[in-house]
């Protein structure tokens, strides 16, 4: 068995370090803040500051994917999660009566909860591990080096070492044996990236010797404006109808149902739009939202605010594999979670990504981590397993951000792929295809192209002659008057 490390202690960490020790393996987890998440929920959710996670406080969807693993792997976190206030939706309860069961379905799943649920859930059954050591205020500082022969220790890498060191042939083979913090150096078979986007760890390898590995990035050109909110005492669940997203031509409302009553409203625009510093006041947020059918039966309900407007931006879609043309650039290190796979929120694949590689590490962690050909292995079962989600995600936020872009009344959206999203609200087939792509069961381009969904699709804009896609919402001059301010 492995000794695996374990750098950032947010949900992909959590789970890495859980799964690994799960599967027999210990593991020391390493992470900057100095706490843990508790179960005082609202407390970590609302008055946590957490300046290096701007994402924590932003809504999030666990997908039937990340429900998967969770059944699977981590019974006891998704029982927890539902101690805590979770919710189960499944897809297919949008009908009045559920269509006839198909083999499947059972993984068309949402687990309703905000972000802090999971990590309560994942810290509570860590601390529970025997194997696992968690290291909090002990952010991490260097990696140990060597070189693929097993010799030659970088000195780079370690703070305290002697700067006047020669370094290291960047052509040479590089592999991670351990990590320094401020309180010395770690030895492990294994060092996990689970540090997010805004880690670091890229600097440590480039320090290491490490040649660049090729990094894939693609701007959204989205912002993001989210409010949190509670359902009234004794209503326990919010509107089922209408549906809990909607795009307009140039500004979008997602309703985001979570637990304890609590849900978030997210609006979301073109980051060049004028509007968009105006969206910051409440007042004027809660009205933008009422412009939306779901946004406006929500807050019909009487919802107590929670939170004021929380701003997200300058996002992007990034794909950090350790490898270029050559193969691995470094052996002994692998990234999980946004480290890997930095997804822009639209679609909610994030938090589903992030178990699948860390399940992925667990169960593979004792075929000799520390070599190349772990981590051609693991390389290669990213861009099998993980990168078609990605370029998923990179082609619907192209689209979304060249239609918000316009500001436009009309816009270029293909008139037959809109249809297909909202033919799926009336036809309880189409719906299953789509629950499938949205849940990460089954690739858009096996699932759409169906030709019996293709076909069911086609009668229905058939019957609707005069159907124009995202002509649901405000047009621009009402929009213009309610974010006036």
């Amino acid at each position: 068995m492995a000794h695996v490390l374990v750098i950032g202690g947010g949900i992909a960490g959590l789970a890495t370090a859980l799964l690994a020790a799960r599967r027999g393996h210990t593991a020391e987890l390493f992470e900057r803040d100095t706490r843990a998440p508790g179960t005082a929920l609202d407390r970590d959710f609302f008055r946590w500051r957490r300046p290096s996670v701007p994402q924590a406080a932003q809504p999030h969807a666990l997908l039937g994917a990340a429900r998967k693993v969770l059944l699977g792997e981590l019974p006891d976190v998704h029982a927890e999660m539902l101690r805590l206030g979770a919710r189960e939706r499944h897809e297919l309860d949008w009908f009045d009566a559920r269509p006839p069961a198909r083999p499947g379905d059972e993984d068309l799943v949402m687990l309703q909860a905000r972000r802090i649920v999971l990590e309560s859930a994942l810290a509570t059954a860590l601390r529970a591990e025997q194997g696992v050591v968690t290291r909090y205020g002990e952010p991490v500082e260097g990696l140990v080096t060597v070189g693929e022969d097993g010799t030659g220790t970088d000195p780079r890498v370690d703070p305290r070492a002697d700067p006047r060191a020669e370094p290291a042939d960047p052509r040479a083979g590089i592999r991670v044996t351990g990590l320094t913090t401020g309180n010395g150096a770690y030895e492990g078979d294994l060092v996990v990236d689970a540090a997010g986007r805004r880690g670091g760890v890229e600097r440590l390898l480039a320090a290491a010797g490490c040649r660049p590995a090729a990094v894939e990035r693609h701007r959204t050109g989205l912002a993001y404006f989210c409010r949190w909110y509670r359902l009234p005492e004794g209503m326990e669940e919010g509107p089922r109808r209408p549906w809990t997203v909607t795009g307009g031509a140039f500004a979008g409302c997602a309703v985001f149902p979570a637990d304890n009553r609590i849900f978030a409203v997210t609006l979301f625009v073109h980051t060049d739009d004028p509007s968009r510093g105006a969206l910051r006041t409440p007042a004027v947020f809660d009205a933008a939202v009422r412009a939306f059918p779901p946004g406006a039966a929500w807050l019909e309900t009487g919802a107590e605010p929670l939170s004021g407007v929380l701003a997200m931006a300058s996002l992007d879609n990034r794909w950090s594999a350790l490898a270029d043309e050559r193969g691995p650039v470094v052996s002994g290190l692998v990234p999980v979670g946004d480290a890997l796979t930095h997804t822009n929120p639209t679609l909610g694949q994030g938090t589903s990504l992030a178990l699948w590689a860390a399940h992925r590490v667990a169960r593979s962690a004792h075929r000799e981590p520390g070599t190349l050909r772990f981590a051609a292995e693991y390389h290669d079962w990213a861009v099998r397993t993980l990168k078609p989600w990605f370029d998923f995600q990179v082609v619907a936020d192209t689209a979304i951000g060249a239609r918000f872009a316009t500001r436009a009344g009309r816009t270029g959206t293909a008139r037959e792929v809109a249809a297909l999203f909202d033919c799926a609200l009336e036809d309880p087939e189409v719906m299953r295809a789509r629950a499938k792509v949205r849940h990460l069961a089954e690739p858009p381009e096996r699932a759409y192209a169906d030709p019996r969904i293709r076909a069911r699709v086609t009668r229905w804009l058939a019957a609707r002659p005069d159907y124009a896609p995202n002509a649901v919402g405000p047009d621009r001059a009402q929009w213009e008057r309610l974010t006036a301010v």
